[in-house]
């Protein structure tokens, strides 16, 4: 009898382990050269500091439990939140702008050129479906909504910026992948060519298209889609385009690499920054709202979108107030900070746009 049960789990394992959400595993030449890369160290990458997974004083067991009892007030909204859907079939190669789309993914238009960011549109952030669902009414845009995507950008594999549905229902309309070392392997087991996809280390750059160059930059955080830690390689992106310089966050904790990566590459036109999902509890892989303005001004930036927030509960605070607290914080500083509503244009040529404070609705 337990040698059956036996049996039967370790089936089960293997089964699900082959599920295509779960993504691929890196082997051949791309394991190789991960096992190259000066980030890859004991069979895993690393960051650049160290960066334990919970903060000093907590343990696993006791986060778990906080998890299972969480009576955090205002956790999701109790109210349709507003939202704009903008048509993006109809807007003008030659219209510079930016759509955020919630959480982590929004599309823009750059000189050109069609960019779209860890798109999520499948209404929930992980592989176990009825979970991390999205707030009511956010979830506005599907792959029918969008023209061809000339790139798409990927910071990590995590289940809220790589969604196996969007990716599948997206794959007709994509030239061109940008991720980190590793990732590229989901992709391949999703269908796409090899030569779809453009994989980086860190502080390596490719010329993506006559004009553009994107270089993947160090970020502090951490990836995996099953049990196994720091498989494939988390990144933030710097962008360079015949007219603007934007930096592509993606998650990451505070940091020396933000200055650095100000030093190296800036000023910045604009900067796309994370400001939700934090707690103390791991404040060594999520921005806190404190130390925000601390990474504005060390990246140099002009103009910053915040996200990471407003569709997707991932962490113990009231769903608005990263928005709240960015907001606060970044009065009368050398940056200026766009707060637009999900679905709603964001002109990456002008600095002069005013937004509402929505989330007090």
């Amino acid at each position: 009898m337990i040698i059956t049960f036996l049996i039967l789990l370790l089936a089960l394992a293997i089964y699900l382990y082959n599920l295509p959400v779960f993504g691929g595993k890196a082997e051949g030449k791309r394991l190789v050269r991960m096992k190259q890369s000066p980030n890859y160290k004991d069979g895993a990458f690393q960051n650049l500091s160290f960066t334990p997974p919970l903060a000093e004083g907590y343990t696993m067991g006791k986060v778990i439990w906080e998890f299972l009892t969480d009576k955090t007030a205002n956790k999701k909204p109790g109210f349709l939140l507003p939202t704009k859907k903008l048509n993006l079939k109809e807007q003008l190669i030659s219209d510079n702008f930016l759509v955020w789309m919630g959480h982590s993914s929004y599309y823009f238009q750059l000189d050109g050129k069609r960019f779209l960011v860890d798109p999520v549109f499948s209404g929930n952030a992980s592989p176990i479906p009825g979970t991390t669902k999205a707030f009511t009414g956010t979830d506005i845009y599907s792959a029918e909504d969008f023209p061809e995507i000339d790139f798409l950008i990927i910071s990590h594999d995590h289940y809220d910026h790589l969604d196996y549905k969007t990716i599948k229902s997206l794959h007709p309309k994509i030239d061109k992948v940008i991720c980190g070392l590793g990732v590229g392997s989901h992709f391949e087991k999703w269908g796409f060519d090899e030569d779809q996809i453009v994989e980086l280390d860190w502080y390596e750059d490719a010329e993506i298209t006559r004009g553009f160059k994107i270089t993947s930059t160090p970020a502090r955080h951490f990836s995996g889609r099953m049990f196994k830690r720091n498989n494939t390689l988390w990144s933030s992106y710097v962008l360079e385009t015949p007219t603007k310089k934007i930096f592509v966050g993606g998650d990451s904790g505070y940091d020396f690499h933000f200055k650095e990566i100000g030093e190296k590459f800036g000023p910045f036109d604009w900067a796309i920054l994370e400001n939700g999902q934090y707690n103390e509890k791991w404040r060594y892989i999520h921005t806190l709202p404190e130390e925000f303005v601390k990474v504005a001004e060390e990246l140099n930036v002009k103009n910053i979108l915040p996200v990471h927030s407003g569709k997707f509960a991932l962490a113990q605070h009231s769903w608005n107030e990263p928005l709240q607290k960015v907001y606060e914080n970044s009065q009368n500083k050398s940056f200026k900070l766009f707060t637009p509503l999900i679905g709603e244009k964001l002109e990456l040529d002008s600095d002069s746009q005013i937004f509402s404070e929505w989330w007090k609705s």
